[in-house]
């Protein structure tokens, strides 16, 4: 008996999916859910409290997420990750915060922030504490989890570049110029690797532009795209002009930008409002459109959930809160997931069952 249970379930191993959803579908055509600023962990409470005094606009930023892989590991399939450079190391190691009210939880006790490198986190000095404080220590934890998840649906990470040109404080984050986009390339190559990305290059294939092989469908199929990242750049003026410099139709680069449609780099589009008319033709174009169904607390604190239901009809691919768990810092039941059996992915509505 213990034989044929053991040869049973060894031929149902080829069947078994650690992630829903068919595999010849195109990743255009799925829906799924993820994270806003999926690294933030709460502000200290004496600290909110203080600065909430000073500025009745800080409960917009009162809210924390769980650890990256636990997000991953309840089906999220979409994070957002700010960075910040520091190319000599220590740039945002003691944030003004720390001593503006003594007797706070250790910050950095390994160090981290001292050695070179992007850096992750929320806001200069005041909104700091963050799940993996270098780009180093985020991507390593996503290939960590994605190696030990085989077969994972594809995770869509929203990439922000921060900086301040205008910025004359002596701790102004530094700003971002060719060789800094560079390196954020090399970053996601050296420690996530090639391996686990789909980029430009890969949904381009032999089409003469990424926008025209986008219009033509030439996004892969969930098969094709699954243990795998696929990275879009939160920027649509100076740093994405930037980005894309030299580089046509994104040849050779690892982010997706957030081009406008009718250009040769457009695939990966940011549409924040929900509620907007203009998503569900983009949609319909090819284009994965990325909404929100929430913002600056304000949909949560109001139980307001008519933007998540609007991203939902829009037929945007990706829809982010910070409610994928109920709040724990004020009194509200809002809280975002898809109707039936799986609560954050499922085919995109606005093409059913199609293929």
């Amino acid at each position: 008996m213990k034989l044929l249970f053991g040869i049973l379930l060894l031929l149902s191993l080829p069947l078994m999916r650690t992630d829903a959803g068919a595999d010849n579908i195109p990743i255009n055509k799925i829906q799924i859910i993820g994270s806003h600023n999926s690294y933030k962990r709460a502000i200290d409470p004496a600290l909110y409290k203080l600065m909430l005094a000073h500025d009745t606009n800080t409960y917009k930023i009162d809210y924390e997420h769980i650890p990256l892989d636990d997000q991953l590991n309840m089906g999220l399939r979409n994070l957002e990750i700010d960075i910040y450079a520091d190319t000599k190391g220590g740039k945002f190691a003691h944030p003004k915060g720390l001593d503006i009210v003594p007797g706070q939880p250790p910050y950095d006790p390994q160090g981290e922030m001292k050695e070179p490198g992007f850096k992750v986190f929320h806001m200069i000095d005041y909104d700091y504490r963050s799940n993996c404080p270098t780009f180093k220590d985020c991507l390593t934890q996503l290939k960590n989890w994605s190696e030990a998840h085989p077969g994972h649906n594809p995770v869509f990470i929203t990439l922000e570049p921060k900086d301040d040109p205008k910025s004359k404080a002596a701790n102004a984050p530094e700003t971002f110029t060719p060789a800094l986009f560079d390196e954020a390339d090399n970053n996601l190559l050296k420690y996530l690797g090639k391996k686990h990305l789909i980029t430009p290059d890969d949904v381009r294939g032999k089409y003469e532009t990424l926008e025209s092989a986008v219009l033509k469908g030439n996004w892969p199929t969930l098969q094709q795209a699954r243990g795998k990242f696929i990275f879009v750049l939160d920027d649509q003026s100076r740093k994405r002009d930037m980005y894309i410099a030299g580089h046509p139709s994104l040849k050779g680069r690892v982010l997706f930008a957030n081009a406008d449609p009718g250009t040769p780099e457009a695939a990966m589009l940011i549409r924040n409002d929900a509620k907007s008319p203009l998503i569900r033709d983009l949609v319909k174009k090819g284009y994965i459109i990325r909404t929100r169904a929430d913002g600056d607390t304000q949909q949560a604190r109001a139980n307001d959930r008519s933007y998540f239901d609007a991203a939902c009809k829009s037929g945007a691919q990706i829809i982010t809160t910070d409610y994928y768990l109920k709040s724990t810092h004020f009194k509200s039941d809002y809280v975002v997931f898809f109707d039936g059996g799986n609560k954050y992915f499922r085919v995109n509505p606005l093409f059913g069952n199609s293929k």
